[in-house]
């Protein structure tokens, strides 16, 4: 005969698989079913407080035993967590080690990381063909999720808005160039043009909706669900932004297999330690600067660096070197100032460009003299 953790294990096994549970997680759970707890997924965060599925139904759980202190290890949207089984108030006990987390630095002059989902496998950036592409803003989206772990996808929604075939072709084709080795897909909520695809895409995983409000994620968010749960408000003529209609992250089941996570609209898309991000959403450059003279070389006025060499051929557009640059000081900025080692790293290479820049002006004082 099972034992009771085992047995609870089991059960939450078949009630929450359709919200990504699976063996790896039961066996992670182990532990924390031997001392009674309960796990579940949480689906909302509120003040303090959220609301996690369980085998027994959705619970309203206070999470101030763990670690509220520190913003990156708060309980968020996604996590996979340890629930008392009775008790008023009910508390959150602990989260499994997270799979993935997608996180951004924060608007506030601490710089400090905020955890916006976590356990995600698809990162979906959805972009409104109602306004200018900005390229640099998918960018930033992109580097965050290929930092989070997730496989990042760009959806441009409102496709309907650009009839002509062929131009939405180029503009299709202006983020794939943009994006490298990330799917690019066109589509319409409201004729439910491309829908099909992306749900197929999605299915059998965890995927987070990211995006500047008007972007359309909760029209996108209603199609894939097949109702409609989130309230959707309609974007401003003037520019083609709209307000807040999401205020919380939402955990939702699709229909046709895998979760959606809503988020609200994201004005501030700060980097937060994502150098390795940055580097796959410029693969080309990071390729390019493999065959540079020095391999330390900073792309800026080195003798022999071949992305340089690809600028002047016109092989690398100078948007993107100069979207680049300015995302890794970006980063390097909030890494240095949590990490002592760096900051260390960063004088000792403005010491070693200010020694060099001496050396050549002492260089040019002696060809004049």
């Amino acid at each position: 005969m099972p034992s009771t953790s085992s047995s609870s294990v089991f059960t939450a096994h078949s009630v929450l698989t359709p919200h990504g549970w699976d063996e790896d997680w039961a066996d992670a759970f182990i532990p924390y079913a031997a001392e009674g707890l309960l796990p579940g997924r949480v689906i909302r965060v509120d003040r303090g407080q959220c609301d996690v599925v369980t085998a027994d139904g959705v619970l309203r759980a206070d999470t101030a035993f763990v670690t509220p202190h520190d913003p990156l290890r708060v309980v968020c949207t996604g996590d996979w967590v340890a629930v008392e089984p009775d008790g008023n108030p009910r508390y959150v006990r602990t989260y499994l080690p997270r799979r993935t987390a997608f996180v951004r630095s924060t608007s506030s002059k601490r710089s400090e990381g905020q955890i916006l989902a976590a356990n995600v496998d698809h990162a979906i950036v959805a972009v409104s063909l109602a306004a200018e592409l900005d390229l640099a803003r998918i960018e930033r989206f992109l580097a965050l999720a290929w930092e989070s772990g997730a496989q990042p996808l760009v959806v441009l929604t409102k496709a309907d808005l650009v009839p002509d075939p062929v131009t939405l072709g180029h503009l299709v084709q202006d983020v794939e160039t943009t994006a490298p080795g990330v799917p690019v897909l066109s589509v319409s909520a409201e004729q439910g043009e491309g829908l099909d695809v992306l749900a197929a895409v999605v299915a059998g995983g965890t995927a987070v909706l990211l995006g500047q409000s008007g972007a359309g994620k909760s029209t996108l968010a209603n199609a894939l669900l097949g109702e409609d749960v989130m309230d959707v408000q309609a974007i401003r003529d003037v520019d083609g932004k709209g307000r807040h209609t999401t205020t919380t992250r939402n955990l939702l089941v699709m229909p046709g297999g895998g979760v959606l996570i809503d988020t609200p609209g994201l004005r501030g898309v700060g980097l937060w330690d994502a150098s390795s991000g940055v580097g796959q959403v410029f693969a080309e450059i990071e390729e390019l600067g493999r065959d540079c003279r020095f391999h330390d070389c900073a792309h800026e006025s080195e003798p022999g660096c071949a992305v340089l060499a690809a600028l002047d051929t016109g092989e690398l557009p100078q948007r993107r070197l100069e979207s680049y640059r300015k995302l890794m000081r970006e980063n390097q900025r909030i890494v240095a100032k949590t990490d002592a080692r760096v900051r260390a790293e960063i004088r000792k290479e403005w010491k070693r460009r200010g020694a060099i820049g001496k050396a050549a002006m002492e260089a040019k004082r002696g060809r004049v003299r």
